[in-house]
């Protein structure tokens, strides 16, 4: 079974367009036969996709730090949950053996997710999609300075082909059925010359 990891925040404060998103992604791969590695909360937008998965009988993992678990932030309904000792085993497992990333609103914790594995791609060290859902324009300023890093000559112009960019859940699957193979020797074109 192919996987796909969601990076997402894990705050119920938010807007009710993020959470439902949440939900929709879950059932869009699940409906697609992907499963689903996220970061094993049970609240915000990790909460949503969860229970979604869950309703729909969709194969979810979590994988969650002991201290998250100490404070309660696990999700009690997650059967594959992956307990770790630090937030940097639990973005190698993120990451291991997925078929693609698939990023929606979030905070410093998802930004960091996200820019740890556009770094492992700008170095060849990935290869899979990353698929950023824009939810409401939430991620306009972000695409504004990545665009902007290129622009200026702190990436190169095919840097700019290691993430893209969706309106909704509803156009993930499709995206990642077109999304052409990353270069397996990008390391030859990492640096900016």
């Amino acid at each position: 079974m192919k996987r796909v990891s969601v990076f997402c925040a894990s705050s119920p404060k938010v807007r009710q367009c993020f959470l439902s998103e949440a939900a929709n992604l879950a059932e869009e791969l699940v409906k697609a036969g992907y499963g689903i590695v996220y970061g094993g909360g049970g609240v915000g937008l990790m909460g949503f996709l969860a229970d979604k998965a869950i309703e729909l009988k969709g194969d979810i993992t979590g994988v969650i730090p002991h201290f998250m678990v100490e404070v309660e932030w696990e999700h009690k309904g997650v059967y594959n949950m992956i307990h770790v000792d630090d937030m940097a085993e639990r973005k190698r497992l993120l990451v291991k053996d997925t078929s693609a990333i698939v990023v929606l609103a979030g905070g410093t914790g998802t930004l960091e997710e996200l820019f740890e594995v556009l770094s492992l791609k700008k170095l060849g060290k990935f290869q899979q999609p990353v698929v950023i859902v824009n939810t409401d324009g939430y991620y306009d300023p972000l695409l504004e300075m990545l665009q902007k890093m290129i622009d200026e000559d702190f990436m190169r112009l095919e840097h700019g082909q290691m993430w893209h960019v969706v309106n909704s859940a509803s156009e993930v699957c499709q995206a990642l059925d077109n999304i052409p193979d990353w270069s397996t020797n990008a390391i030859e074109f990492a640096a900016v010359k």
